[in-house]
């Protein structure tokens, strides 16, 4: 997702702080890292994950409850672990001289959309032994576009009504919107994604970043306005400690997103639920905790910096993450989900964001009632759901 070029929401200590994207004076090592709570934290929630997987698959339980309580676990360490790797990959690049707003909208921007991308390239990975996955990982890129421009931002705007940067608009609203339009274009047309179109998808996403770098000093004057009201620390790290993180994040991340997987195709299973509803729902809001996070963080400091989060994570999505899951392996949605994906959940999303948009024009303000119809436009598209999969909705 797109942050702030000189400041973004990290870990320290289990809490979320903003930082500077500056060195600060004092480095630490490896030995303070491993006293990081936030790598404990990350370390406790593995060996829950790990312990409790074991135990469930050795005993054959299948309850819903456990299985929940399993995911809602490899949620938590998907979105530690890449908040991990971000941190270890930007100061490694830091210290490689790469420039601030390089690694602002390469590394970052990529780095924080990890959850979403991990999973739909897991599920895209698997999808040989069961199809029914490339409906998942479909599912969850939609499902996250969907639930960070209603639900989550209506939530943000529930709290505090913000005002709206025309530039953010005009630069990355209406990409956000093209983007969904694209990738839909693209499955409809196929009745799938190739190779091919995968490296389209990311190819215009890289298009996008030579865009921004090629605007950076209109961003750079539009940050620099935000720097100083919401940086509040100085942390830094030893190159090794920066290594460790990244080669310790990425490798918890993959494997929770693995789980996260495996859990919710269980469920489905269970519940005899399509397996893009899962994607949709569970997954793609589980996947967007990190921006809900982030944006509430901004929100605070009565800032639009919230709007460009969610805004810039729903370019990341349709473009790069489904792009590279096609790269893994085609893409091709199976005829149960199909109905339910074309005339439902994508109609769905694409209206959403139309509404927000349209909405972001009007005055460019965001109002507490406009926050508030963004978060019942959610909750009818779940009654909806909840509709068809009863039987009562015939798509």
């Amino acid at each position: 997702m797109f942050l702030p070029i000189y400041a973004e929401v990290t870990l320290k200590g289990g809490l979320l702080l903003s930082k500077d994207m500056g060195e600060g004076p004092n480095q630490q090592g490896i030995g303070e890292l491993l006293q990081w709570n936030a790598l404990l934290i990350s370390f406790a929630l593995f060996v829950t994950l790990a312990l409790l997987g074991t135990i469930t698959a050795k005993n054959d339980w299948t309850n819903i409850g456990i299985l929940l309580v399993l995911i809602i676990i490899a949620i938590a360490l998907l979105i530690t672990s890449a908040d991990f790797f971000v941190e270890g990959a930007k100061g490694l690049a830091r210290r490689a001289g790469m420039a601030e707003v390089v690694i602002g909208l390469t590394i970052v921007s990529i780095g924080t959309s990890l959850p979403e991308i991990l999973v739909t390239a897991t599920a895209s990975a698997s999808s040989g032994d069961d199809p029914a996955l490339m409906d998942l990982a479909v599912g969850n890129i939609y499902g996250s576009v969907l639930v960070q421009i209603t639900l989550v931002l209506g939530i943000v705007v529930a709290f505090k009504p913000l005002e709206i940067r025309p530039a953010w608009l005009r630069r990355d609203g209406l990409l956000m919107l093209l983007s969904v339009l694209v990738l839909t274009a693209l499955l409809w047309e196929g009745d799938g994604l190739s190779r091919i179109e995968g490296g389209i998808l990311c190819l215009i996403y890289a298009l996008y970043l030579v865009w921004l770098l090629n605007d950076t000093e209109k961003i750079r004057e539009d940050e620099k306005q935000i720097v100083n009201e919401i940086k509040t620390t100085e942390f830094s790290w030893t190159g090794t400690a920066y290594l460790v993180m990244v080669i310790i994040g990425l490798s918890l991340a993959v494997y929770s997103a693995n789980q996260l997987v495996e859990y919710a195709c269980a469920i489905a299973y269970k519940l005899d639920v399509p397996h893009a509803i899962v994607g949709s729902t569970m997954s793609g809001l589980g996947t967007s905790l990190p921006e809900l996070t982030v944006a509430m963080v901004a929100v605070r400091k009565s800032q639009g910096v919230a709007i460009g989060t969610l805004i810039g994570s729903n370019i990341t999505d349709p473009l790069l993450s489904i792009g590279i899951a096609a790269l893994v392996s085609p893409i091709s949605l199976t005829p149960a989900s199909y109905d339910l994906t074309m005339y439902l959940i994508i109609p769905a999303t694409i209206l959403g964001a139309s509404l927000c948009l349209g909405m972001m024009w009007t005055g460019f303000k965001f109002s507490r009632l406009e926050g508030s119809i963004l978060i019942g436009f959610y909750l009818m598209f779940l009654l909806l759901i909840e509709l068809q999969r009863q039987g009562y909705l015939t798509i």
